[in-house]
C-alpha cells in the first residue's frame, strides 16, 4: 500500500467524535486528495498532507513542546511526509523521534487524535497535519535538534499561556484519547 493509499484509508476510518469541524476537515483532507495524487508532499501547490505527533508524558501530566525554528512558535513535533514513510503514523512517529530526540516513543492505538488545517507561506499555501498522540517512556531525555530553538515540557494547564489554540486544541483531544483508554 502506499503512503497515498494509506493517507485515504486513514482519513476514511478517522473517528472525530461528532465533532462537526474535525468531520468538515477530514472531507477537506478526503477531496484535497481526491483532486491532488501528490497532494502528500511537499511540492503540491495547493497544500499538502503533514504528519505530527504531540508528545504526551502522562505520568507528569505533561507534553513536550518544541519551539519551532522558523515559526518562533511552540508547537507539536511534527512535518513532511518523506518517500520512505510506509504510514502517516510511521510519518509522525518518525518526526516525533527526531524532533524530540527520544527513543522508544509510541503512538497512542486508534489513529490520529486530530486533524488542523493550516496557512502557510508560499509558494505552498496549507499544511493539512493529521496529528497523533506519543507517549514518551518513563523517565525520558529530550534532545534538541537542528530544527528547533528549544525543548520544553509543559504541565496540561500551562500550554494556553506559550502556545496558539491549535496546540491546545490538539493537547485536550490527545488527553481525551488517553482517558479513553487509548494505548501504544
Amino acid at each position: 500500500m502506499s503512503l497515498y493509499d494509506d493517507a485515504v484509508l486513514v482519513l476514511k476510518t478517522y473517528e472525530s467524535s461528532a465533532d462537526h469541524d474535525q468531520e468538515q476537515l477530514r472531507q477537506v483532507y478526503l477531496d484535497h486528495l481526491s483532486r491532488h495524487p501528490d497532494g502528500m508532499w511537499k511540492a503540491c501547490g495547493a497544500g499538502h498532507l503533514t504528519a505530527s505527533a504531540l508528545v504526551v508524558d502522562p505520568e507528569r501530566g505533561r507534553v513536550l513542546l518544541t519551539l519551532h525554528r522558523k515559526l518562533q512558535m511552540w508547537l507539536q513535533m511534527g512535518g513532511h511526509c518523506e518517500p520512505e514513510d510506509d504510514t502517516l503514523a510511521a510519518a509522525a512517529l518518525r518526526e516525533a523521534t527526531e524532533e524530540s530526540g527520544i527513543s522508544g516513543l509510541t503512538l497512542l492505538s486508534g489513529g490520529p487524535v486530530a486533524l488542523d488545517r493550516h496557512a502557510i507561506p508560499a509558494p505552498c499555501h496549507w499544511h493539512l497535519d493529521v496529528q497523533y498522540a506519543a507517549l514518551a517512556p518513563s523517565g525520558a531525555t529530550e534532545q534538541i535538534s537542528d530544527e528547533s530553538l528549544d525543548l520544553h515540557w509543559f504541565a496540561y494547564d500551562e500550554v494556553a499561556e506559550v502556545a496558539d489554540a491549535s496546540v491546545v486544541r490538539l493537547v485536550a483531544r490527545a488527553r481525551a484519547a488517553l482517558e479513553d483508554g487509548r494505548q501504544p
